[in-house]
């Protein structure tokens, strides 16, 4: 989703599950000591190594598509463009969101920051091709009236018009040891993350969460103190990047089992591929982020809802009853698993789930649901929401 300097060491720690298998929504709803200023909190998360392009980039590229490619999709292929552009467009706008209050465009006191281009590209480019294939694209502006954050360093001219929510997240860790584990949830395999993460910001909710006199230290935090906010803060994004991210993994190549059109199929893949190069870079910087020095870090204004504990501390797994390689941090390469047939072949290291039940387009509304992303969002948005995903699980291979 972003290109990010994979040599900085972030702050983080989250949970998240990415596909719920029912089809109804849920409820809707370092050096020493580092100066954490209101528009930095997340540059130890890496993400001020993301590469910006001109908005001129992007109507280049949508008048090349036009000269280049031409012809008639099929419904279901241009369903499937259509959810995907309406993905792209909402990490669009959460990534946004955690640009202009990490500083990824400089500076953030100076010209309006540009969010995300690569995602900004990615949706363009898609609504592009389904043009000039005779497709509708996929509009949203419609939906942009969320609150989000009013802390020094957002673009204020958006306030009010946010399409995704990033005040109050419940991310699911579930993934996390998923990945780790020799099962599979497409052969019915359940997780549970090692910690939970519920109601808790992703981004600061005002200034009077960044006090511009906190400091961070590098070897560790003091229970109370300030920057213990700001730290749980960072390591909420941090894993919420992830969770995101393994949720694209999952669902691009599901949508591309039923691709029609070559070129479709080209799209989705080559889609897919960036999708799941980046989950690897924010599941390596998840863990790395929670250990220590800065481990067992907690929330003193939600200490019920973002606990970060140690996940490579024997003592600390053992009071929390969770397994070592269930948690440890450097294991960020999918383990081997069941694949296919449960017990029937080899174990084979995959990308799980790709279940259309588990891994498809209504799956991925239902995640994105439960994690709070659309908290505050209208019938309306749900509506169009799911129509569209349920178009696109319901594409098929024509032969």
């Amino acid at each position: 989703m972003q290109n990010m300097n994979k040599e900085e060491n972030p702050s983080l720690n989250v949970s998240a599950e990415t596909n719920l298998p029912s089809q109804e929504l849920p409820g809707r709803e370092p050096g020493n000591h580092v100066t954490v200023g209101r528009r930095s909190f997340l540059k130890g998360l890496g993400i001020v190594g993301a590469t910006l392009l001109p908005a001129n980039a992007i109507l280049m590229g949508q008048a090349k598509a036009q000269g280049q490619s031409s012809g008639t999709l099929t419904k279901g292929d241009a369903d499937l463009l259509r959810f995907a552009a309406w993905a792209e467009i909402v990490e669009s706008d959460l990534w946004t969101q955690y640009n202009e209050l990490g500083g990824a465009t400089k500076p953030n006191d100076g010209p309006t920051n540009v969010g995300n281009p690569p995602y900004k590209l990615a949706l363009a480019f898609l609504n592009a091709y389904l043009k000039t294939h005779g497709a509708e694209p996929v509009d949203l502006d419609q939906f942009r009236t969320l609150p989000g954050s009013t802390a020094t360093g957002v673009d204020k001219t958006k306030v009010g018009k946010r399409l995704t929510n990033l005040l109050n997240l419940n991310v699911d860790l579930s993934w996390y040891t998923r990945y780790r584990s020799e099962e599979n949830p497409d052969l019915g395999a359940i997780f549970k993350g090692p910690i939970n993460i519920l109601n808790e910001p992703a981004i600061p909710l005002n200034d009077t969460d960044t006090p511009p006199t906190t400091v961070v230290p590098s070897n560790s935090i003091p229970p109370g103190s300030p920057a213990q906010r700001i730290q749980a803060i960072g390591n909420t994004a941090g894993f919420h990047f992830a969770f995101i991210e393994q949720g694209g993994t999952s669902l691009y190549p599901t949508l591309a089992l039923k691709a029609t059109s070559d070129e479709v199929l080209r799209i989705l893949l080559s889609i897919g591929g960036v999708e799941i190069d980046h989950f690897s870079l924010w599941h390596d910087k998840a863990g790395n982020a929670i250990a220590q020095p800065l481990a067992g870090v907690i929330d003193p204004k939600n200490p019920n809802g973002a606990t970060f504990p140690d996940l490579n501390d024997p003592a600390t797994l053992a009071r929390l009853n969770l397994q070592l390689e269930l948690t440890q941090t450097n294991k960020i390469l999918p383990e081997p698993c069941d694949f296919l047939f449960k017990e029937a072949l080899p174990p084979c290291s995959v990308i799980r789930p790709t279940s259309t039940q588990l891994g498809g387009a209504v799956a991925t509304v239902n995640s994105w649901t439960a994690d709070l992303l659309f908290a505050g969002q209208s019938d309306a948005f749900f509506d169009f929401a799911i129509q569209l995903a349920t178009a696109a699980d319901n594409a098929r291979r024509k032969l």
